[in-house]
């Protein structure tokens, strides 16, 4: 199940799913060879994330955020994000650096790319963050509110340059490596309240018909 959540995770926060698209048990089962059983947890699961909404007669579709959810959804994930620079600052092992040192470059190797792309690594950045406090409190809802808010941004998010994400992520890091948990907290803070106020409407693209199509770049092998 976890392979298909990751999947369908990074389909729909690099648009190759958008809101409103049906995600039938039955071709998703087909295409990712597993039950519809399998297929019907996975989806729970990302109706918990509120990446999915799940209606009657077992239909389920990409989730809409609404504009007005969308400024909450960034507060309370600052919140949080507070709570893992407190936890952070100053503890950071010589790996755990060295890990986030690669991400970065992975962020600014792909800066070039796609819009979309750039959300999901930036989202993994502070996927990552949290995951490095231990504590899976922090890590699970860190996760689902920052899915939650890359598909806001995929939806409303005007154009902007990745390099901006790239330079904010380094900030942060080192601010946590000497310890400053004032000064991390402020570039966090800043950061994603910009993040936020890039947001906007923007019309839809036109999409492929074809799920499986889309769905093809995403099944793990």
């Amino acid at each position: 199940m976890g392979a298909i959540c990751r999947s369908l995770r990074r389909a729909i926060v690099e648009r190759a799913l958008v809101p409103g698209d049906r995600l039938p048990e039955d071709a998703l089962g087909e295409r990712f060879g597993v039950s519809r059983t399998i297929v019907r947890q996975a989806l729970g699961q990302l109706a918990g994330e509120g990446l999915v909404e799940l209606r009657r007669n077992r239909i389920a579709v990409v989730a809409t955020p609404s504009w007005e959810e969308a400024r909450d959804t960034f507060d309370v994930r600052m919140g949080l994000e507070r709570l893992v620079v407190a936890r952070l600052a100053g503890r950071l092992t010589a790996e755990q650096r060295a890990d986030l040192a690669a991400h970065i470059e992975g962020e600014e190797a792909a800066g070039g790319g796609p819009d979309a792309a750039s959300i999901r690594l930036a989202t993994e950045f502070h996927v990552l963050l949290a995951e490095m406090t231990g504590s899976s409190v922090l890590r699970r809802y860190v996760a689902e509110l920052g899915y939650r808010c890359a598909l806001i941004l995929s939806l409303y998010a005007r154009p902007h340059s990745a390099d901006c994400a790239v330079s904010e992520h380094r900030a942060i890091v080192a601010a946590l490596v000497e310890g400053d948990v004032a000064r991390a907290t402020a570039l966090m803070d800043h950061h994603l309240d910009a993040v936020a106020e890039r947001a906007l409407i923007v019309a839809a693209p036109m999409r492929d018909e074809d799920l499986a199509r889309r769905l093809a770049p995403y099944v793990e092998t």
